[in-house]
């Protein structure tokens, strides 16, 4: 495995955790990622449905200390793009083989979007780095340790369903690490600006997976 990719798993491995923002009000995107970093989250996707997705990544991959990936990428096109801004990994909410292969060829962390255990091992042997579980199921946490049980070789990272709470679950069944989107990033909170809540909840989750 190249020394970048290698690099890249390694910090997901020592976090554990990303902070992923998903929002189409413009104004909020920087400042709710600002709150989510100064909260303690050192890993963070901005999903390229997000307002000015591109040039965010490009400004925050600047930052010391900080792992920046882009999230909802469907089409090698965006793998692009995303990676020319900075992004140093890449995350879909569906499996696509020639994302991933083209993502292994220029040396960029793949994490695809798979559910069934067949999902995964397609993504897997399709080049994956990492397969992202999504939507986490209900009673997920067992979910993950059954999918482990025949196949511990998977990096499994779960998302939308993750919370504070069951975040150590989570990772006590094994999984490589766990996303948090909608319940760090509270609609109602991005909506009116509440950044400081954002921040204490960023740092509680920090603090969860601690374990």
């Amino acid at each position: 495995m190249s020394t970048n990719r290698q690099a890249v798993i390694d910090i997901l491995r020592r976090e554990r955790c990303s902070a992923i923002l998903r929002t189409s009000l413009p104004d909020a995107v920087r400042p709710a990622l600002d709150a989510a970093i100064l909260g303690g989250f050192r890993v963070v996707e901005v999903t390229l449905t997000t307002p000015d997705a591109l040039r965010h990544i490009r400004d925050l991959a600047r930052q010391p200390g900080l792992l920046v990936g882009a999230g909802t990428v469907l089409t090698v096109e965006e793998a692009r793009a995303a990676a020319d801004a900075g992004a140093r990994f890449l995350v879909s909410p569906i499996t696509d083989p020639t994302v991933i292969q083209w993502c292994f060829a220029h040396d960029i962390v793949s994490i695809p979007g798979t559910f069934t255990p067949t999902e995964m091992m397609a993504a897997h042997r399709a080049g994956a780095d990492l397969v992202k579980l999504f939507p986490a199921p209900p009673g997920g946490a067992d979910y993950v340790k059954a999918v482990l049980g025949p196949l511990p070789f998977l990096k499994v990272f779960p998302t939308a369903g993750v919370t504070e709470q069951n975040a150590a679950d989570f990772l006590r069944a094994g999984a490589f690490g766990v996303g948090f989107v909608g319940t760090l990033f509270v609609p109602d909170d991005v909506k009116h600006g509440r950044w400081e809540a954002i921040r204490a909840r960023a740092a509680a989750m920090v603090q969860a997976v601690r374990i």
